[in-house]
């Protein structure tokens, strides 16, 4: 596959430490991904040697930190597949890139009785801003279901639309379920109703090449701390038509051009959208961790994660006593689940954990899929481009010792 996983794992220095005397095995990458070394290294480079705050200062070190800070935007522009890197708002990751979605487009252009269009599967960052439209706008909020594998049917997407829908937020693949949704169709489908489509591509964009151009979409957020980069770190794609309809979110030093008693002139976009003091170091670690990313190959990535997929399949299946959440076909390496009988998700995570096995536990951010589900939380383990086989033959073996504790 033209991709070494032995290689990619000693760029990660956490990797080889032990947690309770067991090698780590960290399964929690749907949460947070851990940093390369030379992530660590532009951190550290950036702060002890060229620090200096962006865009305002005229000397060398401010220039230099400007020229770092600012090639990123190219960088996420060639990695998401944008036109045009004027497209890209740096944000600190996908959380507040929804919010901008929702105050500085949708608040703009939508009224009381306008619908927004979900699915149940969404991560709550992908929910609550629409909420908030609904509680002070008299938004409507719209649920489409998934099927009984977690599909999601791009075509009951689109009938849940009516002619008051002027948005579909969708996530392109699930971070409990694994799901890759068939976006592409949905924002073709959208685009010749008019109806703006923001995707959320905090988990797919880690793990699969992403092409905004090709899908089509207006809106694309992406979180740069399961990216392999800094926490507080990330951007969001947005289409130039939909930009040119939005009014700044936060306001302040640097989305401006003239402030004046009586007057506020606007810088021009994506600056207009970015106010204050940004995340320097993190905004450059980001663009480290994308190159070191598309240096490896986003295909390879995604050919070596679906090994791991099939892989971790096989083994889980055979585990009679495991219920598993999602059975996509084409899902992504994420597999959440339960154990039959009275074992709470914590109780099963405490358990993994004294084996060195790391997975996350709980609802996920995710309330109204475990509503749908019937589940109250879940254990979920998610793989990463430096996860192996044979950690997840530890995780087979860490489940096994549950059974025997818990059955």
């Amino acid at each position: 596959m033209g991709f070494d996983v032995e290689a990619v794992r000693a760029d990660f220095p956490i990797l080889s430490r032990e947690v309770n005397g067991k090698p780590l095995v960290y399964l929690d990458n749907g949460a947070s991904a851990q940093k390369p070394q030379v992530v660590i290294d532009a951190i550290t480079k950036a702060y002890t040697q060229e620090y200096s705050n962006v865009h305002r200062g005229l000397h060398y070190l401010s220039n230099l930190a400007t020229e770092k800070y600012e090639g990123v935007r190219g960088i996420v522009a060639r990695f998401l597949g944008a036109e045009d890197e004027t497209s890209i708002i740096f944000t600190s990751g996908t959380t507040e890139g929804i919010n901008l979605v929702a105050y500085g487009w949708a608040m703009e252009n939508l009224r009381e009785g306008d619908e927004i269009v979900l699915s149940v599967m969404e991560h709550h960052a992908n929910i609550v801003p629409w909420h908030f439209l609904r509680e002070r706008m008299g938004v409507k909020l719209v649920w489409v279901d998934v099927d009984v594998n977690g599909d999601l049917d791009p075509q009951a997407v689109m009938e849940a639309c009516t002619d008051r829908t002027k948005l579909i937020a969708v996530t392109h693949m699930s971070n409990v379920l694994g799901t890759v949704v068939d976006v592409k169709t949905i924002c073709q489908a959208a685009r010749a109703r008019a109806i703006a489509t923001m995707i959320d591509g905090s988990q797919a964009s880690v793990h699969m090449p992403v092409n905004v151009t090709d899908l089509g979409c207006d809106f694309y957020p992406v979180t740069g701390h399961k990216l392999y980069g800094p926490s507080g770190s990330g951007a969001i794609y947005i289409h130039p038509d939909r930009m040119a309809e939005m009014r700044p979110f936060i306001g302040g030093g640097d989305m401006i051009r003239e402030v004046h008693k009586d007057e506020v002139i606007y810088n021009d976009a994506p600056f207009k959208f970015e106010a204050g003091t940004p995340g320097i170091v993190q905004t450059i670690g980001l663009g480290v961790a994308l190159d070191y990313m598309m240096g490896l190959g986003m295909d390879n990535i995604a050919a070596h994660e679906r090994h791991l997929r099939d892989y971790a399949r096989e083994r889980l299946d055979g585990l009679n006593w495991l219920n598993v959440q999602g059975h996509s076909a084409g899902k992504g390496a994420i597999f959440s689940f339960t154990l039959e009988g009275a074992a709470h998700a914590h109780d099963i995570s405490t358990v993994l954990d004294k084996k060195g096995v790391a997975v996350r536990a709980g609802q996920h951010c995710c309330g109204p899929l475990m509503d749908h589900m019937g589940v109250t939380a879940s254990c979920r383990a998610s793989f990463g481009m430096y996860n192996t086989t044979d950690e997840v033959d530890s995780l087979v073996d860490a489940l096994e010792l549950c059974h025997k504790l818990f059955a």
